[in-house]
């Protein structure tokens, strides 16, 4: 029956088609601005993503080649009887072919050890400690379910004192900068993920993990975590928020502070002691 050959022709011709268009269409591909689907914001964003395409075509030319294979045996080699309900083909048995293991043991391994080879300069970039850039922490992020927690260092420039401020859900960096932040977790592994600047990072319980990343552009992106830590999980996201220059950063920074004072004060009683109703 080779309606079976063509239906696995017709499924491999689909995922081509989806596998060439997707590139082209900014719903289907990487999180990207919506006016500019080809633009990655980050700096490392652009090394990652390049990395994919070549892992992407990669793939994409070895399930080609599998699926013509697989076409191609199924339509050759269809079961036949003569009229007696016979087969005219009897199947026989063999071990394989050891050439062909050998082939199909060495070409992947050479693929995997290419890309090893070839990402190492990006990974070490992006995740060694060494090449973390020397400027001043822009915040202390701490994970816990369901939420993260911001600590920027107050009007001294040192985090974990009493002028901090403290925010939720609420990241805050200037456009053409690399922020620098240190990720920690209070409960569970949870896993700091800032999409459209392809940055990821699993914030594990008792380490402080420094991550760095910039945006080329102002505006609002997401913060997602990337690693399932319980039931609201899917509730974990927080608003990252590119501002366009530092005095815009400074302005947002001493209204938030501002507006923290104004908040402590009125939960400890109010200006004049009076002790405010619950």
């Amino acid at each position: 029956m080779r309606y079976w050959s063509v239906l696995f022709g017709l499924a491999a011709l689909v995922c081509v088609g989806v596998f060439a268009y997707s590139p082209f269409h900014p719903d289907w591909w990487l999180p990207n601005l919506a006016s500019d689907p080809n633009h990655t914001v980050s700096t490392f964003g652009r090394e990652i993503d390049s990395l994919y395409v070549i892992i992407l075509v990669i793939t994409g030319v070895a399930f080609i080649g599998t699926q013509i294979a697989l076409v191609w045996v199924t339509w050759k080699y269809l079961d036949r009887t003569d009229a007696q309900g016979r087969p005219v083909r009897p199947a026989t048995y063999f071990h394989g072919s050891q050439r062909l293991e050998v082939i199909w043991t060495i070409v992947p391994a050479s693929v995997l050890v290419f890309i090893a080879l070839y990402q190492m300069g990006t990974w070490a970039s992006i995740k060694f400690r060494s090449a973390a850039p020397k400027v001043r922490p822009l915040a202390q992020v701490t994970a816990r379910q369901f939420q993260w927690v911001m600590t920027y260092p107050g009007p001294d420039g040192k985090l974990n004192t009493p002028d901090d401020l403290h925010m939720v859900n609420d990241l805050h960096f200037v456009k053409d900068k690399t922020a620098l932040i240190y990720l920690k977790s209070s409960d569970v592994l949870h896993s700091f993920f800032l999409p459209q600047m392809r940055i990821k990072q699993d914030a594990v319980p008792g380490l402080s993990i420094p991550v760095w990343f910039d945006s080329d552009r102002a505006g609002t992106f997401d913060l997602a975590c990337a690693e399932l830590c319980g039931w609201g999980h899917y509730k974990m996201r927080g608003n990252v928020t590119v501002h366009e220059n530092q005095a815009e950063f400074d302005d947002w920074m001493q209204k938030a502070l501002e507006a923290q004072n104004v908040s402590q004060v009125a939960s400890s009683g109010g200006s004049q002691g009076e002790v405010n109703p619950r």
